[in-house]
């Protein structure tokens, strides 16, 4: 038969913090979860006590008494892509000083996956929430619609949100890239993609469309697939390149991982970077500015859309609907260097 605990050894309960600092439990309930309205002196009792005691608030009780948690719940469609942590660190540094925490989930980048998390973590009555693109399943749109706290989707702009939104247009982003390489005198432009979530497929197609309208494109120049993007990757896809067409003069590869794989191949081969080929890659991670050529890129800001969706997310919680301006645009960048031609000496 087990012994029963000792009263001794029964966990401190928000009484006894009361009890021990000399206040009303309601005061050290809201020392918890809003120390900004609690005056200095108060606070000090309050946080001595709970040292002393060991007191640990039960965060289900939390939520219930107060309708929601301290919890932002972050859902992002990879935590090894390295493209995450730069919006990961924005999101971090925003909510810095803060009382809220970051519950993070990992997609994978499955719908479905992003369906159950969403349903689990609404259970859980997060403060807001902050999610990856606008391809939602039907369900987990319409869960979002309903939640009870703010939403803000990352990463992507141009449709209509379901409660905030802060991105880029990733369309726009790929022809872009497309009328670099062409002012640059390329004509025989191919491109590579891998993962292939939408995200990545409307920078192809933003690509595919800019090389349409100057009569340069040629369909067995998109070399894609749905593998994980990698340096390792990024050769074989541009070694499947070549072999459909040898004469191939520049590649956009859809991140920047494949660009570098691209520029190791092209070098094992002694093909001259950017004479013989151009290449230009996708967001710009530090490593494409120390490679030798130095890679053209187009720079995303996903440091930037981090702080904006946090900040955003942090003003709607302290006032609902005070945010007036429900969708950014962050734009992006193109960042010529040595890995294509001179735009005033194209060859």
């Amino acid at each position: 038969m087990a012994k029963r605990r000792s009263s001794s050894s029964r966990r401190p309960t928000l009484v006894d913090v009361a009890r021990e600092a000399n206040v009303s439990a309601i005061t050290v309930s809201r020392t918890i979860r809003s120390p900004e309205l609690v005056s200095q002196q108060m606070r000090t009792a309050v946080e001595e006590a709970i040292k002393k005691l060991g007191y640990h608030p039960d965060p289900a009780a939390s939520a219930l008494a107060s309708k929601v948690t301290n919890n932002i719940a972050l859902l992002l469609p990879s935590l090894t892509n390295t493209v995450f942590e730069d919006v990961l660190d924005g999101i971090y540094e925003g909510c810095e000083g803060t009382r809220y925490f970051i519950q993070i989930g990992d997609t994978r980048y499955s719908s479905l996956k992003e369906e159950a998390l969403i349903e689990s973590f609404l259970r859980q009555k997060p403060a807001g929430m902050i999610v990856t693109g606008f391809e939602q399943t039907e369900k987990a749109h319409a869960m979002l619609s309903a939640a009870s706290c703010p939403v803000v989707q990352i990463m992507d702009y141009g449709e209509e949100p379901i409660d905030m939104a802060v991105g880029f247009d990733h369309e726009a982003a790929g022809y872009a890239a497309a009328v670099h390489l062409l002012e640059c005198g390329y004509r025989r432009p191919g491109c590579l993609g891998a993962r292939l979530d939408a995200r990545s497929r409307r920078r192809l197609d933003g690509f595919r469309a800019a090389c349409r309208e100057a009569g340069v494109w040629d369909e067995r120049r998109m070399v894609t697939t749905s593998q994980s993007s990698s340096v390792g990757l990024g050769r074989h896809l541009f070694e499947e390149l070549l072999s459909r067409d040898e004469e191939v003069d520049a590649v956009f590869s859809n991140n920047d991982d494949l660009g570098i794989g691209v520029l190791m191949e092209a070098q094992r081969r002694m093909i001259p970077v950017p004479e013989r080929l151009g290449i230009c890659s996708f967001h710009d991670m530090e490593m494409t500015q120390h490679m030798f050529p130095s890679l053209t890129a187009v720079a995303t800001p996903r440091n930037d859309i981090g702080k904006f969706a946090i900040k955003m997310l942090l003003d709607e919680i302290a006032e609902p609907q005070s945010v007036k301006q429900r969708s950014i645009d962050t734009g992006f960048k193109l960042i010529q260097r040595s890995s294509t031609r001179s735009l005033d000496r194209p060859e």
